[in-house]
């Protein structure tokens, strides 16, 4: 059995990390204007209402939904677009020829996601903590919420990336199927709100789980329970890691 390699996949996770730092306007500044653009458009638009149902003002309901929808999509550009990129330069043959183990290489890769997503997350929570009024009640459901969403996403990413071709095929799963999966997940509304049959069509809606068990660990409240969620999402996680595994050690669509 060959031994562990650990210099090889922290230099493949270091890789990747560098590679989304060179591009710190989309890691840095970009969450942070578009904190300050949901900041003027909800916070002064909505003024003091409520959320109906929550005992919460509507702006501190909305701001960790942000943070997790940003988390989540984050992970999903860092994966695919690697995987892509090296497709397309012709690159991911060498990778699959490294000595380097499947469940080295997927680690690296979703090591790296999340800590896009953690530091996208940070930002951006950085920029609108003093506008508002939310709490950190529950450190532990925040941390396995917004890593395993990370890691989820993640790994959707490098399944969509080895499926894709080129460029728009990725961007075909993000337009149809991250994107409204994110919007329709309660971010920026309480599921409580809507008809008995959209709830009931919501309940199979994995990110609604995801950024509502993230939110009740700010607030303390949500549409779901975030203890009987926990672990579904860290199964679901665990499910989607193995999968990325098999793939990989297949070398699924990556020399066509």
């Amino acid at each position: 059995m060959r031994p562990a390699n650990h210099l090889g996949m922290w230099t493949l996770f270091m890789r990747e990390v560098r590679r989304f730092l060179r591009v710190n306007m989309q890691t840095v500044v970009t969450p942070a204007l578009t904190a300050m653009l949901y900041l003027v458009i909800f916070r002064y638009a909505m003024g003091d209402r409520h959320v109906p149902g929550l005992q919460v003002d509507y702006f501190s309901f909305l701001v960790p939904g942000l943070a997790m929808m940003a988390m989540m999509q984050n992970a999903f550009a860092n994966t695919s677009s690697s995987m892509i990129m090296g497709k397309v330069m012709g690159m991911q043959i060498y990778l699959l020829m490294a000595p380097l183990s499947a469940a080295e290489v997927v680690t690296a890769f979703l090591a790296a996601a999340v800590v896009r997503a953690v530091i996208v997350a940070t930002v951006f929570l950085g920029v609108l903590l003093p506008f508002v009024q939310i709490e950190l009640l529950h450190p532990w459901m925040v941390a396995v919420y917004g890593i395993c969403g990370s890691i989820i996403m993640g790994g959707l990413g490098l399944i969509g990336g080895m499926w894709a071709k080129d460029f728009d095929r990725v961007a075909m799963v993000t337009n149809f199927v991250v994107m409204p999966l994110t919007f329709l997940s309660g971010v920026f509304y309480s599921v409580k709100q809507l008809p008995p049959l959209w709830q009931s069509i919501n309940s199979f809606n994995p990110f609604f789980y995801l950024t509502d068990g993230f939110r009740h660990g700010f607030l303390g409240v949500g549409d779901s329970d975030p203890y009987h969620s926990v672990a579904v999402v860290i199964t679901t996680a665990l499910l989607t890691y193995i999968t990325c595994w098999l793939l990989w050690r297949r070398g699924w669509r990556m020399k066509e």
